[in-house]
């Protein structure tokens, strides 16, 4: 089984939930411009999980439920009942549907806009500034007084929400000012796993 990734993105979250879960699965740096790569996943865009099927999976929030489901020992997906089902499907899809979305204009400003000159890019991600502001502090609502995204305890959501959070560091609001998310994050930052994991996916 082969992860591929690139380092900083979500695909690194992948990577965690397979470590946490046990896999045993080879970790490999995508090249989105290569025709290997995109031979791969066509859309030249990670994470993209091998398993040896006729193509790869994709979607991180697809391949993290596929990790779950596959290494229930681990117990990182959600809970037996249908209420926990639904909080912690409601959870990821947030993640993915409101909270990843929300830095499209921050990272890539030339794609909502026709007009490309410095003044305009960075007007539009100072637009994103609101937007990333208002899914910090519903997830800051969501993490409340425990340290985990979901029913305090450890899920695949913990590692999609911990990659994301971080490219806050950059903003005007970090991580650090949404109080329940800097507890999180400080307890995903003493996971010996989480640390070897971000220090080999940037080698």
């Amino acid at each position: 089984m082969k992860l591929y990734y690139a380092p900083g993105t979500c695909a690194v979250a992948c990577w965690i939930a397979l470590e946490w879960a046990g896999a045993d699965f080879e970790a490999v740096r995508a090249d989105s411009a290569s025709e290997t790569f995109r031979r791969i996943n066509p859309l030249a865009m990670v994470p993209a999980l091998d398993i040896g099927g006729p193509r790869a999976m994709t979607q991180a929030d697809a391949i993290l439920a596929y990790i779950a489901e596959m290494y229930p020992d681990a117990q990182l997906g959600p809970d037996a009942d249908a209420q926990g089902r639904f909080e912690f499907a409601e959870s990821m899809a947030f993640l993915t549907g409101d909270f990843h979305p929300a830095f499209w204009p921050f990272f890539a400003p030339q794609r909502f806009t026709t007009d490309h000159t410095p003044h305009a890019l960075d007007q539009v991600r100072a637009a994103s500034y609101v937007r990333i502001d208002r899914v910090m502090q519903h997830l800051d609502r969501l993490i409340g007084q425990g340290s985990h995204v979901y029913r305090e305890r450890r899920t695949v959501a913990d590692a999609y929400a911990y990659i994301m959070v971080r490219w806050t560091a950059k903003l005007p609001r970090t991580w650090k000012d949404y109080p329940n998310i800097a507890r999180f994050h400080v307890r995903m930052d003493q996971d010996p796993t989480v640390q070897d994991v971000l220090g080999r996916s940037t080698a």
